[in-house]
């Protein structure tokens, strides 16, 4: 046996194990939901819906799933994930639906696609189905990680029509919005290889996510991202009615909220080119997205003026929902993160303990506050999948109990539908 194959083998062995382990030590704290019945995620007002009661999220992020789905030796991870989130409560995970132009890329080229990796996507997607677990979907990154827009400029560049090589020209250059409605369209009508469904039509699929966290730092006044969003928003749309739509959107106020502008983590936040309100103010975007990380935007704060900042953060965006926008709003991402001064573990439980509160209260008041999604849960033996917010949650017992007890208030609201006084103390 080669040195080479003998790690392989190693590492599936030390895969194995992890999975096994897990699973015999979630024995005693697994926590069944009934698999509820497939159907729509739809919208009236500030509030989601399935099958006509209010539907909250309590969800997370796993970034990785379709990578992971490439290879048949990490594909248990996949499965893995999505049999431990359902036995936490979890309903909704958000995940990348793109890869451009990187290794396993979805997209090897503008409209050109691996069917290898398009069929990951297809098994991500039925197995989500199978735990009874709905998707976000984001489109593409803002980022440069599994391509991002800066990819796409790189072929127009490559192909000569390019009107600029600033990684922004990706929201104003007709050619790269050209290719960006390719591949929404063929991601969008896929027909799984597993379901037989187009995407399109599959319920499973919550929404669509039309950037991760865009920015457009050449246009602080916010116009170029509005138009964009504003036309590929209607595109989207013109393809799927079926499912809901969001940006993507950071939650950073922009020109148009100047009475907000002192609620952003700092001047910064104001001339990034987004515009919350403006931006989520679109008759075809469904429910705005907000992410929470006070840990990176205000370093220099102690824990607990991060806390003050998160809460007022959530707060305000709640607000907007329910009196501006009068749509639904999702914490799509937050976390902490291990590299702060001083960290403890036990900071994110208490981290985690505030956010989920908040969501908690709002759900309680029948305000647009309508779930979070934790950055980022991963399993065993996928440490170069990690950055410094992955958690494996069953290997804290109290972190694991904290986020299945908040799916379970939440639970329990949609299935009593009326507003509770108050959180119960006992456990659920």
């Amino acid at each position: 046996m080669s040195a080479g194959n003998g790690m392989l083998l190693y590492s599936l062995l030390g895969f194995a194990s992890c999975i096994a382990f897990i699973y015999m030590s979630l024995g005693d704290l697994s926590f069944h939901f009934q698999q509820p019945k497939i159907g729509f995620v739809e919208r009236d007002g500030i509030h989601f819906f399935v099958g006509g009661k209010a539907f909250y999220v309590n969800g997370w992020n796993s970034y990785w799933l379709m990578d992971q789905a490439v290879e048949e030796f990490s594909r248990p991870r996949v499965r893995a994930m999505f049999q431990a989130a359902a036995k936490m409560g979890l309903t909704v995970c958000r995940t990348w639906a793109f890869n451009d132009g990187t290794y396993n890329a979805l997209q090897i080229s503008p409209g050109h696609f691996d069917e290898r990796v398009f069929k990951a996507l297809d098994r991500v997607i039925a197995e989500a189905r199978r735990h009874g677990i709905k998707l976000i979907l984001s489109l593409v990154n803002n980022l440069q990680p599994y391509g991002g827009k800066m990819q796409y400029v790189k072929w127009a560049l490559e192909e000569g029509i390019a009107l600029s090589s600033s990684n922004d020209s990706f929201f104003f250059d007709p050619s790269i919005r050209n290719y960006f409605k390719t591949y929404l369209k063929a991601v969008l009508t896929r027909r799984n290889s597993i379901t037989g469904m187009e995407y399109r039509d599959d319920p499973t699929i919550f929404a669509w996510e039309l950037m991760n966290e865009p920015r457009c730092m050449s246009d602080a006044s916010g116009d170029t991202l509005q138009d964009w969003i504003e036309e590929m928003a209607r595109f989207v749309k013109s393809i799927d009615r079926n499912h809901l739509l969001t940006v993507g959107l950071e939650g950073f106020y922009g020109p148009t909220s100047p009475g907000k502008l002192t609620t952003n983590p700092g001047e910064w936040a104001s001339v990034v080119g987004c515009d919350f309100v403006r931006n989520s103010n679109i008759s075809s975007i469904d429910f705005a997205s907000v992410h929470v990380y006070p840990d990176h935007w205000i370093m220099e704060q102690d824990l607990g003026n991060q806390l003050k900042f998160m809460s007022k953060w959530l707060r305000s965006h709640i607000e907007d929902g329910d009196r501006e926008l009068r749509k639904p709003i999702l914490f799509t991402e937050f976390g902490l993160s291990n590299k702060i001064k001083n960290f403890q573990p036990s900071d994110r439980e208490i981290f985690f303990k505030a956010v989920f509160d908040i969501i908690y209260e709002s759900a309680r008041k029948n305000r647009s506050g309508a779930g979070a999604l934790v950055w980022q849960l991963m399993v065993g033996g996928m440490e170069e999948y990690s950055d410094e917010y992955g958690i494996i949650p069953w290997e804290r017992p109290s972190m694991y109990r904290l986020i299945k007890d908040q799916s379970c208030w939440l639970a329990e609201i949609r299935h009593r539908q009326v507003q509770l006084k108050r959180r119960p103390d006992e456990p659920c």
